[in-house]
């Protein structure tokens, strides 16, 4: 009697095994897909572009750190093919010096129908530019067109510098 009964407590916990388990993977997990990411001294993110309003196009953009540069380019949907590489001298760009340390973040954001801008903050000097891809010269290729270019804040003055442009108010606790 007592082997039926033990046999029935392990069937019992086992098939209460088998259908928590079933419950558990049959959950809905959401998906996290990154829109850019960061390897050594590149920086990678994605966003649409507008070459062919009746055709979605996917771009790619690609801050290379040590060139100093920001690239672009949109994937030919009928051929499966990279366009070609538009790109941005950023050293030129954020008026940066040769081999200044600099801490570039970057994002996409939505514009318009299937249009959007990238984002690009240089840290170091409290830089901010906005930029779009488009149809190149005769619509061959992409080109990088920058928008706007402004300050989120201004960069700490030097030791000895005159002092120069408006001060920010102090906030004492």
């Amino acid at each position: 009697m007592r082997a039926t009964g033990s046999l029935g407590v392990l069937s019992m916990g086992l098939v209460v095994g088998i259908v928590a388990t079933a419950i558990y993977q049959g959950q809905p997990r959401p998906v996290f897909a990154a829109g850019n990411d960061r390897y050594q001294d590149y920086v990678m993110t994605t966003g649409a572009v507008s070459v062919n309003p009746r055709v979605q196009t996917d771009g790619v953009w690609l801050l290379d750190y040590k060139a100093g540069k920001l690239l672009g380019t949109v994937i030919d949907r009928t051929q499966g093919k990279i366009v070609g590489w538009a790109e941005v001298d950023l050293t030129t760009e954020f008026g940066l010096k040769a081999q200044q340390d600099v801490h570039f973040l970057m994002t996409t954001g939505y514009v318009t129908q299937g249009q959007s801008a990238l984002y690009l903050a240089e840290t170091s000097t409290g830089q901010f530019g906005v930029y779009t891809m488009g149809p190149g010269p005769n619509g061959n290729g992409v080109v990088i067109r920058r928008h706007d270019m402004t300050k989120f804040r201004e960069q700490a003055a030097q030791p000895g510098a005159a002092p120069g442009g408006p001060s920010l108010p102090v906030l004492k606790p």
